[in-house]
């Protein structure tokens, strides 16, 4: 139900239960815990994050700066998403759903040409714009309303997605409607049971409006479990370098730029040959944390059911 102060108040998006009690709050930004299945949600949530137009307007101004898209471009940038993907997806067409600049398809392709057909979907049309400039082809609109021409796909991909919509077991839904017989679905989400969360809580820049849904791996699990069969768990990245600002930063605000700038400086590191050392102890304290659930995301393989 939509309020006159432009918040829509929400149930449960995993389980449909209308009894979220208050569990944490961030400058009006209000996150609830279902008292059924224990998912962690924003309720009420603003109108232009639910609804989507956000994504149109902040297109150009976050997804095409400058400092996103050479991050994004960067060959060090999906590693960890290729690796997941090759595993249980060899060759076939491939649907990335969210697929913003087209970045992920771009890197699938150039590197290992001739083993996909790929297309990307969003609602966000300059970035799309620039997708299609960088050869990836494109299908614009809503997920939720595309038929692709009748087209039915080996892999279905939500690379941070699902945290950002207001009914994501609607797409969820969708992806398996979309899938050929035995296709796979990939999934990653924020994980809400991070160090960075558990030491931030709401200092973490990453709790904020766009992100509507909070998931743990219960409750990602129970999100697809009707559709999907989950086949691999997996919790990568960390970025300690955000950790240390929004402590000292006492959770002030970061904008979007802010945000695609750490993105730019973070990708320059990887990159520098003098930083070997330091980037071998990340690696360890990554996998331990990755070993320990404590990562700063959550990514699932899933197989369609029949």
């Amino acid at each position: 139900m939509k309020s006159s102060d432009g918040l829509i108040g929400r149930s449960c998006p995993v389980c449909g239960a209308a009894e979220g009690r208050g569990w944490l709050e961030k400058r009006g930004l209000w996150l609830a815990r279902c008292a059924r299945c224990s998912m962690v949600y924003v309720s009420p949530a603003p109108a232009a994050m639910a609804s989507g137009r956000y994504y149109e307007q902040a297109g150009r101004e976050y997804y095409l700066s400058p400092a996103k898209l050479e991050s994004d471009y960067a060959a060090e940038r999906f590693e960890r998403e290729l690796d997941l993907f090759r595993k249980h997806c060899r060759r076939g067409e491939v649907l990335d759903v969210g697929c913003s600049s087209g970045a992920f398809l771009f890197h699938l392709k150039g590197r290992f040409p001739g083993e996909y057909e790929v297309v990307g979907t969003d609602v966000s049309g300059a970035p799309l714009d620039y997708a299609e400039s960088r050869g990836v082809p494109v299908v614009r609109g809503d997920f939720l309303a595309q038929d692709f021409g009748g087209r039915h796909f080996d892999a279905v991909t939500f690379w941070a997605v699902l945290e950002h919509l207001a009914e994501p077991g609607l797409f969820v839904e969708r992806a398996w409607r979309a899938l050929k017989p035995a296709g796979v679905c990939l999934v990653l989400v924020p994980n809400l049971g991070s160090l960075a969360m558990r030491l931030l809580g709401a200092r973490y820049r990453y709790v904020y409006p766009q992100h509507l849904n909070y998931f743990t791996q219960a409750s990602l699990r129970r999100l697809v479990a009707e559709r999907f069969v989950v086949v691999e768990t997996r919790f990568t990245h960390f970025n300690p370098v955000v950790i240390w600002q929004d402590w000292r930063g006492q959770g002030a605000e970061v904008s979007n730029l802010e945000r695609a700038a750490l993105l730019k400086r973070t990708t320059a590191w990887k990159r520098n040959p003098w930083l070997g050392p330091i980037k071998g102890l990340y690696r360890l304290a990554e996998r331990a944390l990755g070993r320990w659930g404590l990562a700063d995301n959550l990514a699932m393989a899933l197989r369609k059911k029949p």
